[in-house]
């Protein structure tokens, strides 16, 4: 039986799976069904028109069929509410395990008729409500509880609208082949860091150092923008960083390693998520070692989200 129920709505509500590019929203994937408004408007009709056709009253049949009408316009516009609409994966901000993410939806509307309080939800609980202008679009967005670190999906979000009078439900279910990353969560703020590791002579040879200036190289992502040569770069059009010599900073290596070995995987990444985060705050140069991957010494918010992007897929 729940075999034969899920493939009937497989197949009565178009379920796909995850679908990549822009879904159109077409007939057959938009669904309709009065609301209780709606049903108590239909009622109250009925009487009117059982009123109407006992007492024999001309103005009673006339106020009914007008009703009839609106009620059946309504049921259109509402419907044409979502006909049409194209709806994509826009850009999807990372978060930490235990916060919410929130997936935004690109809504185009390629008609020259505005689209008014069309609304996304996921859990049918919170809804982003938008208007779409036409010939525009709009972003709405879906809120996902993060729970676990890794890759986190929408799943199934639903489209639906009331406009223009509420007393129509329709609806559609778009599932979107998109994700974000969730990182580990952090530990709590006031963790020590490991000790620092001098740069020693490498750092001096490679002009890791803030005493004098030393020369020029090609400027790595996670470099700092305060070492960037602007000028040097609006003349040659490329990228250039400055170096230094002389007594290089400290750096810091963040490995499992340093870690207790009592705990477990989710808690050493959760030290080492804090670390990283602490490390960048105080603008200390650090490296991170994973049994996956090594991401050299380096400092600045992309190497902070390189960083976290790592043990997010540990």
């Amino acid at each position: 039986m729940q075999a034969a129920f899920k493939r009937l709505s497989t197949w009565l509500f178009q379920l796909r799976g995850p679908e990549r590019g822009e879904v159109v929203l077409v007939q057959r994937r938009i669904f309709i069904l009065p609301t209780r408004a709606g049903v108590v408007f239909a009622f109250v009709l009925m009487l009117m028109l059982t009123g109407s056709i006992n007492y024999q009253l001309s103005l009673g049949f006339i106020l009914t069929f007008l009703l009839a009408g609106v009620g059946i316009s309504a049921m259109i516009h509402t419907f044409r509410n979502l006909a049409g609409l194209h709806v994509g994966a826009a850009k999807t901000a990372s978060v930490f395990a235990g916060e919410t993410a929130r997936f935004g939806v690109s809504l185009r509307n390629p008609t020259r008729t505005p689209r008014y309080s069309v609304a996304l939800t996921r859990d049918k609980v919170g809804s982003d409500v938008v208007d779409i202008p036409a010939e525009g679009d709009a972003i709405a967005t879906a809120a996902v509880p993060a729970a676990r670190r890794g890759r986190l999906s929408p799943g199934r979000l639903t489209l639906y609208t009331r406009f223009p009078v509420g007393l129509y439900y329709a609806w559609s279910y778009v599932e979107l082949d998109t994700h974000c990353l969730v990182y580990p969560r952090p530990a709590p703020a006031g963790l020590p860091l490991p000790p620092l590791q001098p740069s020693g002579a490498e750092g001096a040879g490679h002009g890791q150092g803030h005493d004098d200036f030393a020369g020029l190289r090609e400027y790595r992502p996670g470099d700092s923008l305060r070492h960037v040569a602007w000028k040097t770069a609006a003349r040659e059009q490329v990228l250039l960083t400055k170096q230094f010599s002389g007594l290089a900073p400290s750096q810091l290596w963040l490995s499992l390693d340093l870690v207790p070995e009592r705990l477990g995987l989710e808690e050493k990444l959760s030290r080492l998520t804090r670390w990283v985060l602490d490390a960048h705050a105080g603008s200390i140069a650090y490296g991170l070692k994973l049994p996956q991957a090594t991401i050299d010494i380096g400092s600045g918010v992309a190497h902070r989200d390189r960083c976290l992007e790592a043990l997010a897929l540990v």
